[in-house]
């Protein structure tokens, strides 16, 4: 077999005496059919790539065992990939839970058995913790207690705060420099980019070994150093940074876009899936928040890898309790049908908090990129740090983590329940019964009610500063912590107001006295939904991901109120969710699928050139010489040109990529004998005889798209940008009567969307 291969080397062929022209069908190019960072790839070019292959696979495996054996190896690499990456992320996110706790409890003391233990695990085989004082035992030392001896007096306060604050600084200047230094692209919180990315764009090294690294590293210090951020977003981009890595094991996802991004679609997933230990509701996710393509291949496969990484995480088994979330919580009594009201009300309090949360976060984030503040992003992180760290240490609701504050909000309080906010006045209340009734609050109740509304206000405010900072930083913690916090307050106020009016109409039939009527809990959670589905717009994903995350099942009717009504509210005051406005913040070319497109305008009015513009640069298919195609790539800075066949007829013939050509031009000067700037280029099937002593020409069929994308002129652009949207094009020729007229690139229509919207559509940088 090997011996009848024709030797591939010779680009110019002997055939009867006559020199062949190398076509460059016949031999592939390096680098064509690549894209150049910040560019769109074209999804129709990748499919049909990936469709070719496959064929050629299928073909192929009739005709040896060992070609059956390496299409059934084809087959199966997409699972094996999907297994990998489970375990991967699994992994990555066990080690960052633990690391985060560990880290997060040294800001307050030690551990003298051994300084690698967090303050449960100190106590946890201790001897002398009483059950009030759970957490005190003779190996935890506070800082206080460590240098001057004591912890008691206001010496040891200032010594425990000082301590606080400087730790919470270093963790905050650690992960600032890192991000710096090594890999600018960690920093935030990475959905925007990956949604601009899984819908075609090309971002090169956001998701690379470094970025992934150094996220990993710094998402711990930043969670550690008290900062209003979760690590929730930033895991979805991890995941994606070991998706994109993995799939450079696997020539068919390394080699084409298209499929790497359906690879990418379930590491979104499985992101969510080890974030929340949800992974049902991180498909929903992924479909629902982050893709752009998502075929039924691709749910069945982050079905599967979000299994994966969940069962990964549960076998590291993070927080010690065999849970995959921090906020586990059973609540014991049923909702009434009243309840729907409050339910009601968090949901459009969490729609106005999350519609004022864009607002202010998209202000301050532009006012960083236009003024002196985005050159002091070290300095930045640092006052914002220490702001946070001063303000939070007093109050004990936001001294502690956010899961764990949020932890404490949806716990139902039981009779040993040491909380602050369990401090109820049990006088009446018989052992035996599994059910509290709803009881009088004590003194501590109402302390702990004072400090949550103040904790309430500081979160709302710092995290409008803290988001989009130059650390990793998440938004779906601080979110349900707002809404929890609200949701715990008015949940206090329902019970106490069931508990002394208990014969008001709308507590009589359902609230009789020693029954346990409400569960504020069970508010807070709600609120959390509300909050959380105000700030990103989510409904379906984030309803599954609340019940996967708390166990509450019987409550998916309240918590689907809220996101719906939280969802209704926000949009009602501004169409975009956080995501959506932070792409558009960064003139990403993204096309927003929810928006409708309601104008009556043709293709002619979008197109390029406009009346006053000079011609449309074109290529002829065989009247160039390869100096006129490098002036004309020299001269203009488009991606890609036309090909027609004459500049009098202007009938179409295809499209050429600027990089192809480049590419196809310079490799023909090194490899191919006598080309030079006066040789022909042609882009026909074939060569016309050439004069003698002309030099040989160059042809390059191969590399022109034979069927662009045409539209004729009159074209309603609603439907073009349905094409645009559901085909992923990147540009699009438009014709009158077969001639060509000009072009439609992607930039254009997102510039005259944000024309339209009275937006300044120089704001979209790529294409």
């Amino acid at each position: 077999v090997w011996g009848n291969c024709p030797s591939s080397n010779a680009s110019m062929e002997e055939v009867n005496g006559v020199p062949k022209l190398m076509d460059l069908l016949d031999e592939p190019v390096p680098g064509v059919g690549t894209y150049e960072d910040f560019n769109t790839i074209d999804w129709v070019r990748e499919k049909s790539k990936d469709r070719d292959r496959h064929r050629e696979i299928t073909s192929k495996s009739k005709e040896s065992t060992w070609a059956l054996v390496n299409s059934v190896c084809d087959a199966f690499s997409g699972w094996l990939l999907m297994l990998l990456i489970g375990l991967m992320s699994g992994a990555l996110a066990g080690g960052i839970d633990i690391s985060a706790h560990w880290m997060t409890d040294l800001k307050e003391g030690v551990c003298l058995n051994g300084f690698w233990f967090n303050h449960e695990h100190c106590c946890w085989t201790s001897n002398e913790t009483t059950f009030q004082e759970r957490d005190k035992c003779p190996q935890w030392k506070s800082w206080a207690e460590l240098i001057i001896g004591t912890t008691e007096g206001p010496f040891a306060y200032i010594m425990n705060y000082l301590m606080y604050v400087c730790w919470a600084l270093l963790f905050s200047f650690l992960a600032v420099t890192l991000v710096r230094a090594f890999a600018p692209y960690a920093c935030g919180s990475g959905i925007p980019e990956i949604k601009t990315i899984l819908s075609g764009f090309i971002i090169r090294g956001y998701l690379g070994k470094w970025t992934l690294v150094i996220k990993t590293i710094t998402l711990v210090l930043a969670v550690s150093s008290g900062l209003s951020l979760g690590k929730e977003g930033p895991l979805v981009h991890v995941a994606c940074c070991c998706g994109n890595i993995l799939c450079h094991l696997f020539t068919k996802y390394r080699k084409n876009e298209a499929k790497r991004r359906e690879v990418l679609s379930a590491a979104a997933a499985v992101g969510v899936s080890v974030a929340f230990g949800a992974p049902i509701g991180g498909v929903l996710f992924s479909l629902e928040e982050v893709s752009y393509y998502f075929p039924l291949k691709t749910l069945w496969r982050s079905f599967f890898a979000a299994l994966v990484a969940a069962f990964t995480l549960r076998s590291i088994n993070p927080f010690g309790n065999s849970r995959l979330v921090l906020f586990y919580v059973e609540f014991h009594t049923p909702w009434h049908l009243l309840e729907l009201v409050p339910f009601i009300l968090l949901g459009i309090f969490g729609g106005i908090w999350g519609a004022f949360f864009i607002r202010a976060n998209i202000a301050w984030c532009r006012r960083r990129k236009t003024t002196w503040l985005g050159h002091y992003p070290v300095l930045e992180v640092l006052v914002v740090t220490a702001v946070t760290a001063v303000v939070a240490f007093p109050n004990s609701y936001t001294r502690t983590s956010t899961s764990e504050l949020i932890s404490e909000l949806f716990n139902d309080c039981g009779l040993l329940d040491s909380s602050k906010l369990c401090n109820y006045d049990n006088a009446n209340v018989t052992k035996s019964s599994n059910e509290l009734p709803d009881r009088p609050a004590g003194n501590d109740v109402y302390t702990a009610m004072w400090q949550l509304s103040l904790a309430l206000v500081f979160k709302m405010l710092i995290t409008v500063v803290t988001f989009g900072m130059k650390v990793p930083s998440g938004l779906f913690i601080p979110s349900m912590a707002v809404g929890a916090i609200a949701g715990r307050l008015l949940g206090i106020g329902m019970e106490q107001l069931a508990y002394y009016h208990h014969d008001w109409v709308i507590f009589r039939g359902w609230c009789s006295p020693g029954a346990d009527c409400i569960t504020p809990g069970l508010y807070a959670m709600v609120g959390a939904a509300a909050c959380l589905g105000g700030v990103t717009r989510m409904t379906v994903s984030l309803v599954v991901i609340m019940f996967e995350l708390t166990g509450g099942l019987e409550y998916i009717v309240p918590l689907m109120a809220a996101a719906m009504t939280s969802k209704w509210v926000a949009d009602a005051i501004g169409r975009e969710g956080i995501y959506e406005a932070h792409i558009r913040l960064n003139g990403y070319p993204f096309l927003e699928a929810k928006e409708e497109f309601s104008h009556k305008t043709l293709a002619m009015d979008v197109m390029r050139p406009r009346r006053s513009d000079p011609p449309l640069s074109v290529l002829t298919q065989d009247g160039m010489t390869v100096e006129d195609v490098e002036t004309m790539i020299t001269d203009t800075t488009y991606s890609g040109f036309p090909v027609v066949v004459s500049h009098e007829s202007q009938r179409l013939v295809g499209f050429v990529l600027r990089r192809d050509l480049t590419i196809s031009i310079d490799n023909a000067r090194q490899r191919q004998d006598g080309i030079v700037s006066t040789s022909r280029v042609f882009f026909t099937e074939y060569t016309p005889p050439q004069p003698p002593n002309s030099p040989p020409p160059l042809k390059l069929r191969g590399i022109m798209d034979l069927s662009p994308f045409t539209v004729t002129d009159h074209t309603a652009m609603d439907i073009v940008v349905d094409i645009f949207r559901k085909l992923g094009l990147r540009q699009c020729l438009i014709t009158h009567n077969g001639r060509l007229l000009g072009i439609i690139t992607k930039k254009d229509i997102l510039k005259h969307v944000a024309q339209i919207a009275n937006r300044d559509p120089d704001s979209i940088l790529f294409n």
